[in-house]
């Protein structure tokens, strides 16, 4: 080997020394190249170089872990992650926030902080669990009852309007509706209106009005939207006349449908970062659609597709094309659009389907539009979401 060429094996044994050593070695033995081998770097630095265990707790800085547990995941093996995850919860000083209640007391119980416990999952020791889900009950809970009506509210209105019927029977007579459109037929001579065309609600809220599908990617980015939906799913669920499913994804699909009665079941079920197969997750839930004219699909992802491309804007297509009203989340935050594929929200746009970030707030409204077979991006856009998504 002449003076000038590299050996591999020993630049591998250098990179792994550098790796072992940290930033530290960055003068001697070099900084890792872009990509893969720097993430990995950065993911390790944020844990095993961080100070944070000298201050205790995890105050402001929940986002970034958060993010930092989805990014292990995808660059290290399982059981690596599992190692990381448990110095995590020592370092970061979970296990002793969780046990004491004076210190539980001086948290802010917020997104953030279920964004990062629900991250950790089965990291969190036995004795701290208790402890965690009861945080992450007081932050669902508080969540719940800021959108609980309003959903219930919109959702109702919307499947009644949806059901109008010109041929009401009696008892479903809308007289107010009605009056105003027969005041032309106002017989003054006997003070009256003859109503010659009848408006009234049809009997649809005794039966299933909708049935709604919610798909949520597991990356990183996508922990606030988790927590968000998996309330939302649970309002939903709470009402007979809607038919709820969700379904949580990454390279596998888990249908946490039969936990929709428990938000806290829900999140504690999910497991953030890894891959990303949204054509299977696609798949998956056009096998729970029976009534395509009388479905909402709702797909909260990045659009980071790790399957196959082509397929899952086919099968979009497809449910499209079905009569399936499909909706495209960005995200479902306070927090804005994450960084998103643009390739596939532009395919998608082409197709009539909106890609953009939506807030909480007016996630019941969007639904009311979904409902009642509305022009969703002419209403993202009056909104001013659609400029937070494209």
């Amino acid at each position: 080997m002449s003076p000038d060429e590299s050996d591999p094996v020993e630049d591998t044994r250098l990179r792994r020394w550098r790796m072992v050593v940290g930033t530290a070695a960055d003068e001697p033995l070099g900084t890792p190249d872009p990509g893969h081998m720097q993430g990995m770097d950065r993911s390790l630095a944020a844990l095993y170089e961080s100070d944070r265990s000298r201050r205790g707790g995890l105050g402001g800085s929940a986002p970034s872990v958060a993010r930092w547990l989805g990014d292990i995941r995808k660059y290290f093996p399982s059981n690596v992650v599992q190692v990381m995850q448990r110095d995590a919860v020592e370092r970061l000083g979970i296990t002793k926030l969780l046990a004491e209640p004076e210190l539980m007391d001086t948290v802010e119980a917020n997104i953030e902080m279920v964004s990062t416990l629900i991250g950790l999952g089965k990291a969190i020791p036995e004795t701290s669990r208790a402890s965690a889900r009861a945080l992450v009950r007081k932050v669902v809970d508080d969540v719940e009852r800021r959108v609980a009506d309003q959903t219930r509210a919109a959702v109702t209105g919307a499947l009644n309007r949806a059901a109008t019927t010109h041929r009401p029977r009696p008892g479903d007579i809308d007289w107010n509706r009605t009056i105003a459109r027969n005041l032309k037929h106002y017989q003054p001579d006997y003070r009256t209106v003859v109503p010659e065309h009848l408006v009234g609600h049809g009997r649809r809220a005794q039966h299933l009005g909708r049935d709604v599908i919610v798909a949520i990617d597991q990356s990183a980015s996508m922990a606030s939207s988790i927590v968000y939906a998996s309330i939302f799913g649970s309002v939903l669920a709470s009402m007979r006349s809607v038919k709820t499913s969700l379904v949580l994804f990454d390279t596998e699909i888990v249908d946490l449908t039969d936990e929709l009665e428990d938000p806290v079941d829900v999140l504690f079920g999910a497991t953030l970062g890894g891959g990303t197969d949204i054509n299977q997750a696609i798949a998956y839930c056009q096998g729970l659609i029976t009534r395509p004219a009388e479905s909402i699909f709702v797909l909260i992802s990045d659009l980071y597709e790790g399957g196959l491309r082509e397929k899952m804007l086919a099968r979009v297509a497809a449910m499209t094309a079905a009569g399936v009203q499909v909706i495209v989340l960005l995200a479902l935050s306070d927090e804005g659009a994450p960084a998103f594929d643009r390739d596939i929200a532009t395919a998608l746009s082409a197709m009539g389907i909106p890609a953009f970030a939506c807030t909480p707030d007016a996630f019941p409204e969007l639904l009311a539009v979904a409902i009642g077979r509305g022009d969703i991006a002419a209403w993202a856009t009056s909104k001013e979401l659609a400029a937070r998504g494209m």
